[in-house]
């Protein structure tokens, strides 16, 4: 039973605990996070890591006026606990509970939406600069930053431009030698060396233990230090990598000790000039499993454990996913083609590609949290004959929008994104929807966009893509995978495929939720309204020769998609209706297109969103009802409110 964290209201709470209560805190709120863990997939390991570092942060500085930035979001569970939602903590990741980022909307003391890494030190400098410029005096910004999201490249960029400027900021580097994964690269090197030099720890700690023991002068000895002792480190390593930026380097500092932290932000909180502090953690502190397995208790699914945190059980789902079938389908082709590499961005784990990794350890490149640096990597290996597949998710291949542009586009590249997590991935959120890939893909001469339907298609797309002389992506949704039956035609470029007949309308289906379509052309069915449903397959290049003749056949037509709508799918089918009838005169008919709306959607379960944004089979049903004149009320379907869907009259 908690006994302190009900209690506190707001971080200025924090000032009248003991260290003794303090300790006490940091134990109920591992175990607030144990319980929400145990009953839904939920960040878990990285938010155990910092529950010290979040309380000694909040006892040293007030954020009611300091400014304070999480990278990543997804370690703020132990900040909402004690910023006032302790309350609404079991209400976390799910439909209208607590967003599993920050949230503005929650609380005063979330400033940003942040769910990628890598900005908060932007942010936290502009924050900083925006103070000084409004007169805000003697306000501090504060950002903590993973060692997995360090090598960003957003990161080096914003502290170079904070050694030029020298505005007041403290960039906390929380490392735990993890990313999701283990962390990659020369600077993960690089920090190790510094966490294990055995000659630089021993002389801080005996010295600042010898120090602390002299009365009175204790502190500002201890200051001095450690000024001292980072100049003697600084030319013993030939000049810090920070300090050359203008940052001065403090650390690396025990980020379990709650009087350790608290000493060390007392230290640097009032000096002037951009400071990185370093403080060592570990990724699942304080939970024994998660401590053994930090890669698995990143988001683990529910479990139970007994008093000794022991797992007594995982509910682990026996589904199999289109994730797992990219990362099958992967293997294979990799098997078949000694060209094929893989790339991915500190994602191995949620691209489940372990697999892959271990088969294929020189093919299988993990560049850290680099997105734009992975699609203009594998834009070298394709201009020397590799065939490479960059594996990203949908949201975070946004942050590559350059590269695939200059790098590959413009040099017609053969290239392949697997875009996972295209469309809505559930309760992570707006951070996380992959809803506008469509919309920036389709944009590149030289771009072919496929989205398949089903697994069959997932699993032919692929090999064929290798096999396109351009760059191809490819899309698929965080769902269970579907097999739609029935003989299926072969893959051809653009073209696409009728898996359903009928002349009282028509259903085009871009991606997997042709399964939703399907199911509603035949709930429409046993009420004698017979719907064709064609599969796209492709939204670049259309397959306009079967769209346009099928379309000026039909006397209505809904276009569906997991994507946003500006842009999207259904825009590229109304754009072809338009370009054919400047040319032709289509005769006009009701084109509907269904898709996500021009806001941002929130998190919840996929299939709630789903079914409240009308994307499920009911809501299909009830659109299709409506064109062809039935009362929505006469079977139990509503329709979907007027943004769920964006209605265009064919002129």
């Amino acid at each position: 039973m908690a006994d302190i964290l009900p209690s506190i209201m707001s971080p200025r709470d924090l000032q009248q605990l003991s260290p003794e209560q303090l300790e006490q805190l940091a134990t109920e709120m591992r175990k607030a996070l144990c319980e929400v863990a145990a009953t839904r997939t939920a960040h878990f390991a990285s938010n155990l890591g910092v529950v010290e570092l979040c309380l000694a942060l909040h006892r040293v500085f007030d954020f009611s006026r300091d400014r304070l930035i999480w990278d990543t979001g997804h370690q703020i569970y132990p900040h909402k606990l004690i910023t006032g939602r302790f309350s609404q903590f079991g209400t976390i990741r799910t439909r209208g509970g607590l967003m599993g980022y920050p949230n503005p909307d929650e609380s005063p003391y979330d400033l940003f939406m942040t769910g990628h890494a890598g900005s908060s030190v932007s942010t936290a400098l502009g924050l900083a600069s925006g103070d000084d410029l409004c007169g805000r005096d003697g306000r501090r910004a504060v950002a903590v930053i993973g060692d997995g999201a360090l090598p960003s490249g957003i990161v080096f960029e914003a502290l170079n431009n904070a050694g030029f400027l020298k505005k007041r900021l403290l960039v906390i580097l929380n490392d735990n030698r993890m990313s999701i994964c283990p962390r990659v690269g020369a600077l993960a090197e690089y920090l190790d060396f510094i966490r294990t030099n055995p000659w630089y720890r021993g002389i801080k700690t005996q010295a600042t233990e010898l120090i602390k023991g002299v009365p009175m002068v204790g502190g500002q000895m201890e200051r001095m230090l450690v000024n001292v002792k980072d100049s003697l480190k600084a030319t013993l390593h030939g000049g810090m990598l920070f300090e050359a930026m203008g940052v001065r380097y403090f650390g690396p500092v025990e980020g379990h000790s709650l009087p350790n932290l608290i000493r060390y932000l007392e230290l640097v909180k009032d000096q002037e000039g951009p400071i990185l502090l370093h403080v060592l953690t570990e990724k699942g502190h304080g939970f024994k499993p998660a401590e053994a397995d930090p890669v698995f208790f990143h988001t683990p699914a529910p479990f139970e454990c007994d008093d000794d945190d022991c797992i007594v059980s995982i509910k682990k789902s026996s589904s199999r996913a289109y994730t797992d079938v990219a990362s099958s389908t992967i293997g294979s082709c990799m098997r078949h083609d000694t060209r094929v590499t893989v790339l991915t961005a500190a994602m191995c784990q949620g691209n489940k590609l372990e697999p892959v990794r271990e088969e294929f350890p020189d093919r299988f490149f993990d560049v850290g949290i680099c997105e734009s640096h992975a699609v203009a990597f594998a834009a070298g290996q394709a201009k020397v004959g590799c065939r490479p597949i960059v594996d990203i998710y949908s949201t975070f291949l946004q942050r590559s929008f350059d590269q695939i542009f200059q790098e590959v586009c413009l040099q017609n590249l053969p290239v392949t994104f697997m875009l996972d997590r295209a469309g809505l991935t559930g309760p992570d959120g707006p951070t996380h929807h992959g809803a506008f890939d469509i919309g920036y893909l389709r944009l590149f001469p030289n771009m072919v966009v496929m989205a398949p339907g089903d697994e069959h298609d997932l699993e032919a797309m692929l090999p064929w893509a290798l096999q396109h002389a351009g760059p191809v992506a490819i899309r698929y949704p965080k769902a269970t995978v579907e097999r739609h039956a029935g003989s299926r035609t072969p893959i051809e470029l653009g073209k696409a495929e009728v898996l359903a007949e009928g002349a009282d309308g028509l259903i085009i289906a871009c991606g997997t939720l042709l399964g939703a379509a399907l199911e509603a052309a035949a709930r429409l069915r046993t009420e004698g309204i017979d719907v064709a449903v064609i599969n796209a397959r492709f939204v670049k290049p259309l397959d306009t020769e079967l769209l346009l003749a099928r379309i000026d056949a039909a006397p209505w037509v809904v276009t569906v998609e997991e994507n946003a709508l500006p842009t999207g799918f259904g825009s590229a089918v109304v754009e072809a209706i338009n370009d054919a009838h400047a040319t032709s005169g289509l005769a006009a008919a009701a084109v509907v297109r269904l898709g996500l709306p021009d806001r941002f959607v929130e998190h919840g379960e996929r299939g709630e969103l789903l079914g409240e944004l009308g994307l499920d089979a009911s809501g299909i049903a009830a659109t299709c009802r409506r064109l062809a004149g039935r009362s929505p009320t006469a079977v139990g379907d509503a329709a979907p409110t007027p943004h769920h869907a964006a209605h265009t009259a064919r002129p």
